[in-house]
């Protein structure tokens, strides 16, 4: 008879931070017996939320093995805030992760009862970005594969929320998260989450390094939004620091050889900022950084002061005048709708700076 399992006094690898086949293999190696359940309990954990081995018909022996080698534990739910809006309702969750830590997640109404969650990929963010509250933060840490999937699984089977899309825009710099392209694919894969990549889109400040490395992991119908925010040098290197390291020609280089498939489009993110960036001539600059990039699409954001606003947020006879003028230029514009601002839960309002004080952990991957 195999020996009993013995407690571990490191944490357990999570259930869902593994894809399909890395859980099947795990479990092959370390669960004597029943070990032929794990594609049916990592579906259960990952669609149904919950770890029950004693409900796939298994033996106590096979259970206890299962329990000592894997945990399947959720980021706690600390609180929630929501806003009621013109296309329905903008939900913000504030996630309490193991060591203290908190990451936001936010349910984005999209109309026609469809929604999108925004999740975060890291604890805070290196990027420096002038405009954004998660900045202010510094990196604290990234987030593991388990913690990322987890905003998905909370956000489902505790929280009910629905969604069909999944965009990596919350808090941090998702190409500085290693662990990003594991993420990517666990949500993919059919035999698991199954999430199309038609219905995941990587937003980035404009890691070229990132965006190489993406553009090579085969990710032919995954969604590609970069924040540009500025197509003056000068400018962009004053509001986000990235720009120092890579300027916007080499920025502009790298998204030209991005092209996963014919018809893609990349989203070009504007955060349009009153005095900074809504001049007629930052909108002639735009259009020509886009103009060698095969398809793109212009979204432009008005900007959602946070808690040390660098401006105040655009009128609408702003927004309507910066948009008229990317039309001129011939570009694809489409305007993003002002969602969640009064309980800091749209774009750039996300992050507690609290959290960097008192706090000093080492960024962990």
């Amino acid at each position: 008879m195999d020996a009993a399992p013995t407690p571990r006094s490191t944490p357990l690898p999570q259930v869902h931070g593994y894809t399909p086949d890395g859980f099947i293999a795990a479990a092959r190696e370390l669960v004597p017996r029943g070990f032929g359940a794990a594609r049916d309990l990592y579906k259960q954990v990952v669609l149904e939320g919950r770890c029950e081995p004693e409900s796939l018909g298994l033996s106590a022996e096979a259970c206890a093995h299962y329990r000592a080698a894997f945990r399947f534990e959720l980021p706690s739910v600390a609180h929630t805030v929501s806003e009621e809006g013109d296309t329905g309702t903008t939900a913000k969750a504030v996630l309490r992760l193991e060591d203290g830590y908190e990451v936001e997640c936010v349910l984005i109404p999209m109309g026609r009862d469809k929604h999108t969650l925004c999740v975060s990929s890291q604890v805070g963010c290196k990027m420096g970005c002038t405009f954004c509250e998660t900045a202010r933060m510094g990196l604290l840490r990234h987030l593991r594969p388990d913690e990322i999937v987890g905003q998905l699984l909370v956000a489902r089977h505790v929280l009910g929320w629905d969604f069909k899309n999944v965009v990596f825009m919350g808090m941090g710099e998702a190409l500085d998260n290693p662990s990003l392209f594991h993420v990517l694919r666990l949500l993919n894969d059919p035999s698991g989450m199954s999430i199309a990549q038609e219905c995941l889109t990587v937003c980035t400040v404009g890691s070229v390094d990132g965006i190489n490395s993406l553009r090579d992991a085969g990710f032919t119908r995954l969604n590609l939004s970069v924040s540009l925010n500025s197509a003056d040098d000068s400018t962009r290197s004053r509001i986000m620091p990235v720009n120092r390291k890579h300027a916007l020609a080499e920025l502009q280089a790298a998204l030209v050889a991005y092209r996963p498939r014919r018809n893609f489009a990349l989203g070009v993110n504007y955060c349009l900022m009153p005095g900074l960036n809504d001049s007629r001539e930052d909108a002639a600059r735009v259009a020509a950084f886009c103009a060698p990039i095969a398809r793109t699409l212009v979204n432009v954001i008005p900007y959602n002061p946070g808690n040390a606003p660098l401006t105040r947020a655009p009128s609408e006879d702003e927004v309507d005048a910066f948009i008229g003028w990317l039309r001129e230029e011939g570009l694809a514009v489409r305007r993003r709708v002002t969602k969640g601002r009064s309980v800091m839960a749209a774009c750039g309002q996300l992050g507690n700076v609290e959290l960097r004080r008192g706090k000093s952990l080492p960024v962990t991957r």
